[in-house]
Order: C-alpha cells, then sequence, then structure tokens
C-alpha cells in the first residue's frame, strides 16, 4: 500500500498522463458558498435549471453524496482555441447601411469541438482505475452531479472564483473546465490559491445584460448563456436585441478576463472549431430539419439543445443581422411545426422589414 503523499503523486501524474492540465486536491467539508448558494435557489435565479434546487444539501455536502469520502480530486481541461479574425460578434446596432446579404453566428467557445462532457468521462474513469486498484471507492462527474465544483478547485488552489463567479486560473485564464472525483482514499490536500481579481470589474462590466448583479453573483434568467441553451421558452423581448448575432452561449465576461493573457492554446484535438462553426451562415443553418440537426451535431454540446430552440435562436440572430435576402429562409421557419420557431421567424421578419 502506498502512503498517502505517494498515492497523491500517482495521481497526479496518471493526471496529466490523461491530458489533463491541472490536478489537486479538495479537503472535504460544507461547500464554502452553500449559505450564498442557497439565497439564490431562494430567489429563483436558477431560471428553468430546476435540478439546481433539487436536494441542495447534496450539493453543499459531499459526504451525503458519497458516504465515507476523505477527498475530492479536482481537474481541469484546457479548452482555449483562437478563432479566426473573421469571426466576431455584431450587435443590432452595429449594422452597416447595407447588412451584408450572409449573416453569421458566433458560437460559445467551449461548444466548437466535442462535447467535453463525453470526452473527460472517460479520461476521469481511467483515473478511477487506479484508485480502485488501491482500494478506494469513486463518484466522478463532469459539470452533471450534486457538486458545487468551482467551491472545492478554489479550495484545492486550482485558480479562485471570479466576478462573473467563473473560474480563473493563474495559467489557463477562464478557458477550461472542471471536473472532480469523490474518493474515499485519504489525500493531502492542496493549499487554496486565494482571490486575485483585485479591483478589476471588466467581466460584470462586458455583460451585455448586466446578469452580474455583483460581484459572484449571477442572475442566470439575464445571463445570454442560459437564455440560448437552458432556457427552454421564448427569449424574453428585453434580451432579443442584447442577443446580437449569437446562437449558442455567450463569452464576453469570460474574453475579457486579464488572467487569460496567460492562456495556452488547448493540446485536445477534439476541442477544435467544426466547420460549422465558422463557415457556416445563420440561413444555412435555418434550414436543418431534424435529422439534419442530429447528424450536424453529433457528439457536440449543441446537440442536446435539439433542434427547437437552436433555430430559435437562429432567428432572433437574423433578426438582429439579417438583411431582406434572409426573409424567404424566415417565412419558411414561420411555416414550421414547432411553435417555438415560428414565434421567433416571425418577429426575425418584423425586425428586418423595420430596417427596411
Amino acid at each position: 500500500m502506498l502512503s498517502p503523499v505517494a498515492l497523491k503523486s500517482e495521481i497526479l501524474r496518471a493526471a496529466r498522463t490523461l491530458g489533463f492540465d491541472d490536478c489537486r486536491i479538495a479537503p472535504i467539508h460544507r461547500a464554502s458558498h452553500a449559505d450564498v448558494f442557497e439565497q439564490w435557489l431562494n430567489h429563483g435565479k436558477y431560471g428553468d435549471m430546476t435540478w439546481m434546487a433539487r436536494q441542495p444539501e447534496r450539493r453543499t455536502d459531499p459526504s451525503l453524496v458519497l458516504p465515507g469520502v476523505q477527498a475530492m480530486i479536482v481537474v481541469a481541461k484546457n479548452y482555449h482555441v483562437e478563432a479566426p479574425a473573421t469571426a466576431t460578434f455584431q450587435a443590432a446596432s452595429d449594422l452597416p447601411d447595407a447588412p451584408p446579404p450572409a449573416a453569421t453566428g458566433v458560437i460559445a467557445k467551449y461548444a466548437w469541438g466535442d462535447d467535453y462532457h463525453d470526452l473527460m468521462q472517460a479520461q476521469l474513469r481511467h483515473l478511477c482505475d487506479t484508485l480502485r486498484a488501491h482500494g478506494g471507492v469513486q463518484k466522478l462527474y463532469v459539470d452533471t452531479g450534486p457538486v458545487l465544483e468551482r467551491d472545492f478547485a478554489s479550495d484545492a488552489g486550482l485558480g479562485w472564483n471570479g466576478k462573473s463567479t467563473v473560474q480563473i486560473h493563474p495559467k489557463l485564464g477562464t478557458w477550461f473546465f472542471l471536473g472532480e472525483i469523490l474518493t474515499t482514499l485519504p489525500l493531502p490536500p492542496d493549499q487554496p490559491f486565494g482571490d486575485h481579481c483585485g479591483k478589476c470589474t471588466r467581466c460584470m462590466t462586458a455583460c451585455p445584460t448586466q446578469a452580474i448583479t455583483a460581484p459572484r453573483q449571477m442572475d442566470a434568467r439575464r445571463c445570454l448563456s442560459y437564455l440560448t441553451i437552458e432556457h427552454k421558452g421564448s427569449i424574453p423581448l428585453e434580451f432579443r436585441k442584447p442577443l446580437g448575432n449569437r446562437i449558442y452561449g455567450c463569452d464576453d465576461c469570460l474574453a475579457v478576463c486579464p488572467w487569460n493573457r496567460f492562456a495556452q492554446a488547448s493540446k485536445e484535438a477534439a476541442f477544435a472549431a467544426r466547420d460549422y462553426v465558422h463557415g457556416w451562415t445563420l440561413r444555412k443553418f435555418l434550414s436543418l430539419n431534424d435529422d439534419d440537426f442530429r447528424t450536424l451535431f453529433k457528439g457536440s454540446p449543441i446537440k442536446r439543445l435539439k433542434r427547437g430552440r437552436f433555430l430559435r435562436n437562429v432567428c432572433v440572430a437574423l433578426g438582429n443581422t439579417g438583411s431582406q435576402d434572409d426573409i424567404p429562409a424566415l417565412q419558411t421557419a414561420a411555416a414550421d411545426a414547432d411553435p417555438l420557431i415560428v414565434e421567433h421567424a416571425l418577429w426575425a421578419i418584423a425586425e428586418i422589414r423595420q430596417r427596411g
């Protein structure tokens, strides 16, 4: 049997070999922001994400998730991929006198390539094999389980929770995923890195809808990432113009973080941008039927959105940045069997016609 210190060293080596960019150990205790999280739930700021409100005590106390848990292994995986100069956000107010006939959309960087859930879960299962060989019982999560992951990432010294509520790493900036393994093995914890946001409020200023209501306080109901991904219904009218040409997520609060000056390109080929990310027009996305949608986005995070919500977003983007040439495609969408698509297509047509 290895000592806890020796076992920790073996785990760190294995994590690096598997392709993780950082791996640290957090102690087990009630999450440091448990009270803040419960207040957030009480104010209903989770919107449609009802799973967040189920059994909140499990999210704040890992011992209720895995009996006998003694440590949490927290890993980071870099997904930073540079965009071509042509892939830029466009707001409705930025339109030239003659909008381009082939408007394009913006997809959040984390969804450019393959689904990180599948990739990281497979890698974490290999890491669990190492732990199991030493007698441990484990549970792993990649953004899918009852763990306030950023609290424990901060406790482990894997960066700190920024004012945008996004985790920040001193070498990766904001462009990384988190994953966790709860284990019954006793592993020495790492020390916190500390908060290094200082007086900077760039992320708060950059938010197009003022969803960051105070440092480290997010009203998901105002967040464009939430509205384009998690929200199941109509995009509220007040947020449609701020959406601009975004069609999946929003990177604004991440992109402005000054710690990104240290970010390096990801070595993970699976995160490379697929052809449609920068090569497709909004009009082309609008032509997708159900089978086309499933085929195009197979293995992508976008697939879980399903066609209705994705084309809802595309219609809003066209309403903000499209031209008269896009109206025929929108008219076809306005006759779709999905009422969500119909509503937003009609709105987009009215917006384009109003601009003339």
